[in-house]
């Protein structure tokens, strides 16, 4: 029998109606979308009244399994839990206490750019870490491109293996050195290379079930893409799907290295079988830099002291235009998607160039994204080549929030202009889209699209900085940024990302309008019911039920 949903629908359709009353939907695809009722015979009338309805938002770019685990597993010491160095040991104390390591190792996640968020301006040292356990291994991860080690941690380690740059795991790896001559405790880019044992207690299934309840589905978040972690993680995402205990549709980007090497990434069936249900292996992910946070992302200017790695670093780029233009046309040619991590303007100007040449070789491949293009821009001809190229720029609004206040600090005033120039992409002819990039030490509100969507419209840092307000989009743009561009990001544009007929009926019904709304009210816009297929896969605890009736001819 045929559903009809009623309510408010905004259809965020890129061509016709833009509104509507009812969607009708069988089989979990959308077969009408009409103004008032949607056709006739028997169905099942889910009734939502005024209610605001719209497209599930779509997340191109997140990190499920590693932002589970970090929710599930570590000691949450990101500010503002703790606003000092004293209170990150006070809390690595209790995690102590409390036993959270069990046999493994204590972890603990902090916010990016941790050293600037905490009242000292700095990171914990080694020693000070130390104090809290000589026995336990500690790791503070501030972020995904850098983590604090205590000294058993970094004996463990073995960080002599890092003294060649090129065996980082998303990055040229890094290995702070003090002014002795020994490791200060300060790593970055190899995480996934350390040796962390997990504590006994972890059930990875059930922290990733959880997570993606806490991370995407209360939020309306129905569809991921999402990079992988462990091999592990992968093939139990792949049962949760199928259970049902995980709602979203989860589009996989295998991260090469990290999950396994590029060779074995050409083939994903090895981790998720070829008729997986909802679940399927979109693309491959590689690393052309590092991060800012890590002063790794590959940029022009270089970094200014005392923030470099040493004087006049500007930032390793860890593939050259042949081996990504290589890399550009195997994942094709298997129908894989290569999404490139490209902090830096220099690494993505080298992924711009294997792109050319890739395409003039191979004219027919999957258009290559590129990670981080569109949160700093310095040199706005930059975009020819974009053009050129024929890349897709997957940039985070949630950065501008995270860390917008600091590229100035690291890099100087020449990166005081160009940070997120969402309008000018938009005007540019960009399809711009909005992702979470959600990872250990991520803000609390970070995998909530309105929150990418107020940081679109508000423009405020973590400081509380208005960052070039010239730069905001419309509202309707940010809610495109985050529904059907997203689908774009993830070359499922026709089969997801707007009330259309053919589409899957994945919507969302929300407790007020958000056109309505002022822009710092949108923060507080709810998620009262979620669809996937057409089947209502969460409800909201105090939402008002819709009605339901059936109607027989």
């Amino acid at each position: 029998m045929d559903t009809v949903i009623k309510g408010q629908v905004r259809t965020l359709a890129r061509r016709g109606a833009q509104h509507a009353g009812a969607v009708r939907v069988r089989d979990g695809v959308i077969v009408e979308v009409a103004d008032g009722d949607a056709g006739g015979g028997p169905h099942e009338v889910i009734d939502f009244g005024d209610r605001t309805t719209m497209p599930g938002f779509i997340d191109p770019h997140a990190h499920l399994e590693v932002s589970a685990r970090a929710l599930g597993t570590m000691v949450d010491v990101r500010v503002p839990h703790c606003a000092s160095i004293a209170d990150v040991l006070d809390a690595l104390r209790d995690g102590i206490a409390q036993d959270k390591h069990d046999g493994g190792w204590l972890r603990a996640q902090a916010n990016l750019f941790f050293n600037q968020k905490l009242a000292d301006k700095r990171y914990p040292t080694r020693s000070e870490l130390d104090s809290v356990s000589k026995t336990v291994p500690i790791a503070v991860h501030a972020g995904g491109h850098t983590t604090l080690l205590n000294t058993v941690a970094m004996e463990l380690a073995d960080l002599g293996r890092f003294s060649d740059r090129s065996k980082g795991a998303m990055g040229g790896a890094v290995v702070e050195m003090g002014a002795d001559g020994t490791p200060t405790g300060v790593v970055s880019e190899v995480d996934s290379l350390l040796p962390i044992k997990d504590p006994e207690y972890l059930d990875l299934a059930d922290v990733l079930a959880a997570g993606a309840q806490q991370l995407f589905t209360r939020f309306g978040v129905t569809a991921v893409g999402d990079i992988s972690g462990s091999a592990e993680g992968v093939r139990e995402l792949v049962g949760l799907v199928a259970s049902g205990r995980i709602p979203q549709r989860l589009e996989v980007f295998v991260c090469a290295p990290g999950t396994v090497d590029f060779e074995a990434a050409l083939h994903p069936e090895d981790l998720i079988p070829a008729d997986a249900q909802r679940i399927s292996a979109r693309g491959i992910k590689v690393f052309s830099d590092g991060g800012y946070s890590a002063k790794n992302a590959a940029v022009h200017t270089a970094y200014r002291r005392p923030h470099a790695i040493r004087p006049g670093s500007r930032g390793k780029v860890n593939l050259d235009r042949r081996q990504l233009s290589s890399m550009i046309r195997r994942a094709g040619a298997v129908g894989l998607q290569l999404a490139v991590h490209a902090n830096g303007e220099r690494a993505q100007e080298v992924v711009c160039a294997a792109a050319t040449e890739a395409r003039r070789l191979v004219p027919d491949l999957p258009i290559t994204r590129v990670e981080h293009a569109g949160n700093l821009l310095t040199r706005p001809g930059a975009l020819r080549s974009w053009r050129t190229a024929g890349i897709l720029p997957v940039p985070q609004p949630v950065f501008l929030y995270n860390f917008g206040d600091f590229f100035p600090t690291y890099l100087g005033p020449v990166a005081s202009r160009g940070r997120f120039p969402f309008r000018l992409l938009h005007d540019e002819g960009f399809i711009v889209s909005g992702s979470s990039d959600v990872y250990v030490g991520a803000e609390d509100r970070q995998t909530n699209p309105f929150f990418g969507i107020w940081c679109c419209l508000r423009r405020q840092t973590f400081l509380g900085e208005i960052v070039e307000p010239e730069q905001a989009v419309t509202l309707e743009e940010a809610l495109r940024m985050h529904t059907i561009n997203a689908a774009e990001a993830l070359g499922l544009a026709e089969r997801y990302g707007s009330v259309e007929v053919g589409k899957a009926a994945d919507l969302i019904v929300l407790d007020r309008d958000p056109t309505t709304c002022g822009v710092d009210e949108l923060l507080d816009v709810k998620v009262d019911h979620v669809m996937v297929d057409g089947r209502l896969v969460y409800s909201r605890d105090g939402a008002v039920p819709p009605t339901r009736r059936t109607v027989s001819s």
